[in-house]
């Protein structure tokens, strides 16, 4: 998959980051950071939404054995109500790279902006279809949040939170209209505030 020359860098350590859960209106934006071993490789990385929920399963499994470092970095709903959703995210990076084991040379961010490193970096706009690293750091994140959505919705399963993991669907208003606001939700979110009776 990484085919285009621009993101080959055979002779430095490259950790590719990915977010997931800029858009529900419940939890942490949850980001990871993955360094992978050139010598075992992984089959199959490939976007994580565009996967099913086993096949993103085994290949967390895979990828936690065989990378040369990963690590999850993460904002809570606290700071994105006082950051804003953006700089939340960036945040959020930035505690992933720091949190890897492995000090990468180079870092490859999904998507148009980059936070601030201590080294460089490169955002790659659909990078978790087309970077490996990437690909497996947005595998790394999808699965860590949704089975936090999980554990969310054991705590508290009147809002459904392990069918809609937190996104605004037609589901998740209908529970806020008859159960209200939960302590994770993000009070800054134009429906949440709503809920809130704050619009």
């Amino acid at each position: 998959m990484t085919t285009e020359a621009e993101f080959i860098f055979p002779n430095l350590i490259v950790a590719g980051v990915d977010e997931v859960g800029r858009g529900p209106l419940v939890g942490d934006v949850v980001t990871a950071a993955v360094i992978l071993d050139p010598k075992r490789p992984i089959e199959g990385l490939a976007d994580s939404k565009k996967l099913s929920d086993k096949k993103r399963q085994l290949l967390f499994d895979e990828i936690t054995e065989k990378a040369l470092s990963f690590a999850i970095g993460r904002a809570n709903p606290d700071e994105i109500d006082q950051l804003n959703i953006l700089h939340a995210t960036m945040l959020a990076m930035q505690r992933a790279v720091a949190g890897l084991d492995v000090t990468p040379q180079h870092v490859l961010i999904d998507g148009n902006r980059c936070p601030e490193l201590a080294m460089s970096a490169q955002a790659v706009v659909k990078g978790d279809a087309r970077v490996d690293e990437i690909s497996a750091a947005s595998i790394i994140a999808k699965v860590t949040r949704d089975r936090e959505m999980s554990v969310l919705d054991a705590q508290y399963p009147q809002w459904g939170f392990a069918k809609h993991k937190g996104y605004p669907t037609k589901l998740h208003f209908e529970m806020l209209a008859l159960h209200g606001v939960t302590p994770q939700h993000r009070r800054s979110f134009k429906p949440v505030k709503k809920a809130l009776g704050l619009l």
